[in-house]
């Protein structure tokens, strides 16, 4: 598989967060928090080349101008889990619109099935964030950045905690430009298509259920 366009977090403190992700015995509020620290570094590097625009104001001395973000972003979390790393990106970009899409996996086809999408019609947003702790068989991944392209979402990106690489394979399959971050690529899919080492059901981790 080709590393185009897929970018692993590399930072030395990553590996004690994941550990307490993929850790069997860790609590929910342990995972909850270890996944908003991983989410806030990836936003940090998935926001890296947003366009900015300068911006004139007036400090207590003087005026000066500072180059801020520019253009309407959304972030857009796949329920359920994808709502775990929606406060790390808000808080980098408080301006941000969030639209959910709901998507859940049919455990016997593997297959996406989607329930919610309360997009608006038209007045896309101009970047999106597709926000998911799992990028597995990539179906869901596939078909929220098929929405969004629908919409007219010029620039996409994915941004998850644990990938496998079927799953950044299918994302590039169709679409090769897509920016794909994660704080890990793991080995593979097992036969349940749950990836391997991975850390279980995120949504089920992160809500206690």
């Amino acid at each position: 598989m080709s590393n185009k366009n897929v970018y692993v977090l590399n930072h030395p403190l990553k590996g004690e967060y994941l550990k307490n992700l993929r850790d069997k015995n860790t609590f929910s509020e342990v995972f909850r928090r270890q996944t908003r620290r991983l989410g806030l570094m990836l936003a940090l590097e998935a926001t890296r080349d947003l366009e900015t625009q300068s911006e004139s104001f007036e400090t207590p001395i003087c005026e000066t101008q500072e180059e801020v973000v520019s253009g309407r972003i959304g972030v857009v979390p796949i329920l359920r889990a994808g709502i775990g790393l929606v406060d790390p990106f808000l808080e980098f970009l408080p301006q941000a619109e969030v639209h959910f899409l709901g998507m859940y996996r049919n455990e016997e086809t593997h297959q996406p099935e989607h329930y919610y999408n309360k997009l608006p019609k038209d007045n896309p947003v101009e970047v999106a964030y597709v926000i998911d702790p799992m990028l597995a068989t990539g179906g869901s991944a596939v078909a929220t950045i098929d929405i969004l392209k629908e919409w007219g979402v010029k620039q996409i990106k994915f941004v998850g905690l644990i990938g496998a690489p079927e799953g950044v394979k299918a994302v590039h399959d169709k679409y090769p430009d897509i920016d794909v971050h994660l704080a890990a690529l793991d080995e593979k899919l097992n036969e349940k298509a749950y990836i391997t080492p991975g850390l279980g059901d995120a949504g089920d981790r992160i809500f206690n259920t």
